[in-house]
């Protein structure tokens, strides 16, 4: 636990600052790392389900998926970005089946059991890790990015906590004890309630908040939501539980995963946080939520 919270206090200042000051770009060059990081971890999680992952041709792919997306967080048009971040993502994750087949029969012609399974991998690791991260900056480059951006944090980490807490001292019933023995249905909703409560507070006091930013000079005007952007109370509501549960869904997605593969954690990078898939496994389900509701918004 020292570990843990030792941890989250020097890193969460510094996400927090990442978002809220670095230029577009410098956010989807470390989203694009953090991306490969947890690809790697994964490609090791895969291994003892009998895959010889493609690790060069999966890391080139992301890679160069980051690529575009840096290239494209520099247009400051949230519209055009969000069409390009759309038609950009669905053109890479179409192709990527018709790529990553062709480097696995040319890599496993020893052995062509291994191969399908390999390219499957790959376009599953890019489609489960490297989109839903390119998606978190596609939110920061819609309109009050910023405040969207620390919404879906704080929304995730808050129910992340109470899960934590409630399930520790309150759990009795077992929400998947053959996947996450841990994980209890009381955890599940104060985690709910957790992030509504969170998530619509920092939406309702958006404004007041956006102003302090603008005079520290931490946000542009853009960047900040003011009194008609501000959306209505209900919205935010259920937003914020869908988040959440999506954010839980991603939790055991990956919980199901390592169980499969026979290992707590999936990795070490984090001290008393395991790997950088454990750290990120609920936003990845939680980010393509809140960029498919602003996406929706923005086109209106």
């Amino acid at each position: 636990m020292i570990k843990r919270v030792a941890t989250a206090v020097v890193l969460i200042p510094l996400v927090l600052l990442l978002v809220l000051k670095a230029p577009l770009y410098v956010l989807a060059l470390v989203a694009g790392a953090v991306a490969l990081l947890a690809i790697a971890e994964f490609l090791k999680l895969v291994t003892p389900y009998g895959v010889q992952p493609l690790t060069l041709a999966t890391y080139v792919f992301v890679a160069l998926f980051f690529v575009f997306v840096i290239i494209a967080s520099t247009n400051r048009t949230p519209l055009v970005e969000t069409t390009a971040m759309i038609y950009g993502t669905a053109l890479t994750a179409a192709v990527a089946p018709f790529i990553f087949l062709p480097v696995a029969m040319k890599m496993r012609r020893a052995n062509l059991t291994s191969g399908y399974p390999a390219a499957a991998a790959a376009v599953f690791a890019f489609a489960y890790i490297a989109i839903p991260m390119a998606l978190l900056v596609g939110i920061r480059q819609q309109p009050a990015g910023a405040i969207w951006t620390i919404y879906t944090l704080l929304a995730v980490w808050a129910g992340d906590i109470f899960a934590y807490f409630v399930g520790k001292s309150l759990g009795r019933h077992r929400m998947s004890p053959h996947i996450s023995p841990k994980k209890t249905w009381e955890g599940a909703a104060a985690s709910i309630v957790a992030s509504v409560i969170v998530g619509t507070l920092w939406i309702q006091h958006a404004p007041g908040i956006s102003s302090a930013l603008l005079r520290a000079g931490l946000i542009e005007r853009p960047d900040g939501m003011w009194g008609l952007e501000q959306p209505p109370l209900w919205p935010i509501i259920l937003l914020s539980a869908v988040v959440n549960i999506a954010a839980q869904l991603g939790d055991l997605v990956e919980s199901l995963i390592k169980r499969g593969a026979g290992v707590k954690d999936s990795g070490t990078i984090l001290p008393g946080h395991g790997g950088m898939l454990d750290r990120i496994d609920a936003m990845l389900f939680a980010v393509p939520v809140v960029w498919a509701y602003g996406a929706w918004r923005l086109m209106q």
